[in-house]
């Protein structure tokens, strides 16, 4: 026989939660009203064995937490309620004690002998479940078949709602996490798909993205674990990813390239190789195996992260003969060949594996917590080597089980980390089966968006734009949103796009916020005003998260990100105030800051902020950290009135401000430049201002007028040379 001692108060605590975590996998449309009263309370309850005569059915539908029935210890085993007629149900809530089912299904009856199934897992987790379900039946039976544990089956409590036939927000779609609904633009490849209809896929795909920098078309392609073949020539607004826990687990005999052969340089139709405007794509989580004697070539600017990727050669990070790149991010990635940068201006390596080393530098080669990365050496050549991540979590990704079934891994936090988390097995982390996530649409509206986060569900994007009317609003500790293929979110009405309260361990990843025609005081923001909870345990993070303002269309937005929460992480973002495409001009997509950090010990790993007509980082909390920082100042301003003065007699406004009231702050590897092209004349008094104490430290900083054209007096502060058409690049070693 088997006792446990219960607290009753956490048991009701545990009653409390219901509600709040969804584990659904059905696969239908939920009723439009769901009723709040449970309709199976001192209902007559059957089960098919209990452990013994203190554990008998009807203590599960008592409305008592301290009380539970529990089965022998065999499988299967059922319990079911008698709701007393025929009723329309629509939720059912499941609480286990610790001995829950791994395996169960849900289903309704109306005469207790011919079942119909409306809900089936193989992956519960147990504790608290509250599950959106489609189905009639005046019997409710949950039947067990694989056992968690050794003992039987036990439950705290089942509770069942009906649809009431009222008006109010009904239950929130389920997922079925073995066949969920990714989206029309979504495409999943498993190792029995035909190689030539993959490869025809990304030809198509390829074809209608290779210069189609701001269109609405979004795509992923998805590969399960096995072996491939493919050449996949990735453009604007694709994410490939592999869907193994191991990048090893996906291995594509061929390419995942980006190549600069669409936007020309100068004036020469022909003279091609410019990747200065190679955006917006991501590949992430595969073994490339290139074939013999190959090299990859990821040529890419801005916001095109290389992530958890193995490559078993050479890469080059540029046109690999002539033209510019600008910018981008290997990170949480082995590299087994050199790694040649080229042209590259400035790029971050984070937490990988260099084996085969690094060739090259123009400007600012940041590696943080990364091996086999060159000696630090800053200015000569411009490498910045940072040797630890004092903390990190890497972004959360969807992957595939042996079971077939769909879940969300959410990787651990990890001090002082150096190398990639994967490099020695399995990550530590959680993972979160798919059934307790909400797929999202385009077609979906903010408000059914937050009503499944009001349910407890985590969040998954599929590939398209979506016009918000209203904010999307995470309140709950520890939820997950997660996009595919550069979801684009667009506030229409002036309103942000996402606000997060200030709880613990929210994770935003995978999306591209744009402004609306409409300005938003801010885009996204993390804590409201007067935020002061340590979150230093777990911490908010947002992982390939980028902002644009203008460009797509005339937008406005005032702040882009704002961070009022403490110990936020930021990992690979990139916050665009548009300097070409539609509805771009001084007056048309105003943005005064890109990000404006109000929070204690916020970190910033990959930081690309970009011609904002004010401060393009306002840096407000102590503690703050930033390791890589590029900027480009506004390229835009019609003359030296029109950009205004940050104050003190200084021109223009500097591109980082740390607060003069912070006493600590400390970034690795900046840079600053400036193109003044409307009118050379323009004059920037610095690039950085900072309050002038000890524990304000900048290491490794350059100051560039590109091509020359226009001036950046100084580097930070009065200290520095300047950056103008006689000396364009000027480095500064350290401040103070």
């Amino acid at each position: 026989m088997r006792f446990h001692s219960r607290s009753t108060a956490l048991a009701a605590a545990a009653v409390t939660l219901l509600g709040l975590i969804t584990t659904s996998t059905t696969a239908h449309s939920a009723p439009l009203a769901c009723g709040t009263v449970n309709v199976a309370l001192n209902r007559p309850a059957t089960a098919s064995s209990v452990e013994n005569a203190g554990f008998p059915a009807g203590n599960a539908v008592d409305g008592n937490a301290g009380t539970r029935w529990s089965s022998q210890f065999s499988d299967p085993q059922w319990i079911q309620v008698d709701l007393g007629s025929s009723r329309p149900v629509c939720r059912v809530g499941l609480v286990w004690e610790a001995a829950y089912g791994r395996a169960y299904q849900l289903q309704v009856s109306d005469n207790a002998s011919t079942w119909t199934t409306i809900f089936s897992t193989t992956t519960s987790t147990g504790g608290t479940q509250s599950l959106d379900v489609v189905g009639t039946g005046r019997y409710v039976r949950m039947l067990g078949s694989a056992r968690a544990t050794q003992w039987g089956y036990s439950l705290f409590e089942l509770t069942v709602n009906v649809d009431d036939g009222g008006t109010g927000p009904g239950p929130v779609r389920p997922t079925d996490p073995l066949n969920p609904d990714l989206g029309p633009n979504t495409f999943v490849f498993s190792p029995s798909t035909p190689a030539g209809e993959i490869q025809n896929r990304a030809n198509t795909i390829a074809s209608q993205m290779r210069t189609n920098q701001f269109g609405t078309q979004r795509y992923a392609m998805l590969f399960k674990p096995g072996t491939y073949t493919a050449n996949i020539d990735l453009r604007f607004y694709t994410h490939v990813a592999g869907l193994g826990l191991s990048p090893d687990d996906t291995n594509l005999n061929g390419h995942v390239r980006v190549e600069a052969d669409w936007l020309q340089q100068g004036d020469n139709p022909n003279n091609l190789g410019n990747a200065t405007q190679n955006f917006w794509r991501m590949a992430e989580n595969m073994f490339v195996h290139l074939p013999g004697g190959q090299i990859e070539r990821w040529a890419v600017s801005q916001a095109a992260p290389y992530r958890r990727m193995h490559l078993s050669g050479q890469v080059q990070l540029w046109n690999g003969g002539d033209g510019w790149s600008s910018g981008g991010l290997i990170a949480d990635s082995r590299m087994d060949g050199v790694v040649v940068s080229g042209s590259q201006q400035q790029f971050l390596t984070r937490n990988s594996a260099l084996n085969g080393g690094w060739n090259g530098s123009v400007w600012n080669m940041v590696f943080v917590g990364s091996t086999g990365t060159p000696a630090q050496n800053f200015p000569n050549p411009s490498h910045t080597v940072v040797d630890n991540t004092p903390k990190i979590r890497e972004k959360p990704f969807l992957y595939v089980d042996g079971s077939g079934s769909y879940n969300v891994f959410v990787p651990a936090i990890r001090q002082n980390a150096r190398g990639t988390s994967w490099g020695a097995g399995t990550p530590a982390g959680t993972s979160i089966s798919l059934s307790q996530f909400f797929i999202v649409r385009p077609s979906d509206s903010a408000a059914t968006i937050n009503a499944a986060l009001a349910a407890g569900r985590h969040l998954l994007f599929q590939p398209g734009i979506y016009h918000l009317n209203d904010t999307i609003r995470v309140t709950r500790a520890d939820t997950v949103v997660l996009g595919l293929g550069l979801a684009t979110l667009i506030p229409d009405t002036g309103l942000p796009a996402i606000t997060v309260s200030d709880v613990d361990g929210v994770k935003l990843a995978g999306l591209l916020v744009d402004a609306g025609p409409v300005n938003s005081p801010v885009l996204v923001e993390m804590g409201p005003a007067g935020s002061t909870a340590s979150h230093s345990a777990n911490p908010s993070s947002l992982h390939d998260v980028f902002f644009r303002v203008g460009g797509a269309g005339a937008g406005r937005a005032t702040v882009s990100l704002r961070i009022n929460s403490n110990d936020v992480i930021g990992d690979h973002m990139w916050l665009w105030r548009g300097d070409h495409g539609a509805g771009v001009g001084w007056t048309v997509n105003t943005a005064a800051n890109g990000l404006v950090v109000n929070g204690n010990n916020v970190l910033m790993y990959g930081l690309f902020v970009e011609h904002y007509q004010q401060f393009n980082v306002v840096w407000n909390g102590n503690g703050g950290r930033t390791y890589f920082f590029q900027n480009e100042m506004p390229y835009d301003p019609p003359n030296q009135a029109a950009w205004g003065s940050s104050g003190g007699g200084a021109l223009g406004w500097a591109s980082y401000k740390v607060a003069n009231s912070v006493t600590s702050h400390e970034a690795w590897g900046v840079g600053s430049y400036c193109f003044f092209n409307v009118n050379p004349a323009v004059v920037a008094s610095r690039a950085f201002e900072v309050p002038n104490t000890p524990n304000v430290r900048f290491h490794d900083l350059v100051s560039v007028s590109l091509g020359g054209v226009g001036t950046i007096n100084r580097v930070i502060n009065d200290t520095g040379g300047t950056a103008n058409t006689a000396t364009q690049v000027v480095y500064l070693v350290n401040y103070p």
